[in-house]
């Protein structure tokens, strides 16, 4: 299944972009960043099979063995992509929410873009780790 990561903002180079390029090369799923201005530009259009997951204040806080559980659960009920969005400063509306297969939130306080993509890739490569019995998720 792939993992596509679509934020607003571009990271450029910049420590966080050093975090995400970290963990996006040690995962075992594909992966794919999507990066989009700040305004504007059209977020890719979902396909049949697609899971459309936004990180959002009012989403879940999900424990890490929770958010591996249910990737692996859509993984194996054949869903081709988990695409996770970022949006811009204001967050999503009532109408995106409305749309989301999920809303997954790193708990009730707001974090800079570049931190939460940073923070969202980890989170997705620790994932991907337990379901694959990898011993990183309690090494940390």
């Amino acid at each position: 299944m792939l993992l596509h990561i679509v934020a607003r903002g571009r990271i450029g180079r910049s420590p966080e972009a050093e975090l995400v390029d970290r963990y996006v090369k040690r995962m075992s799923w594909p992966v794919r960043i999507t990066e989009l201005p700040d305004r504007g530009g059209k977020m890719p259009i979902a396909e049949a099979q697609t899971r459309l997951i936004l990180l959002d204040e009012l989403g879940d806080v999900l424990a890490s063995k929770t958010l591996a559980e249910r990737l692996g659960r859509w993984r194996d009920d054949g869903v081709r992509e988990a695409r996770f969005l970022i949006g811009a400063a204001d967050g999503f509306d009532d109408a995106d929410r409305a749309q989301a297969d999920m809303l997954l939130s790193f708990g009730r306080a707001t974090w800079p873009h570049l931190l939460a993509r940073a923070m969202l890739a980890e989170q997705l490569y620790r994932a991907t780790s337990i379901l694959a019995n990898h011993p990183y998720h309690r090494e940390g």
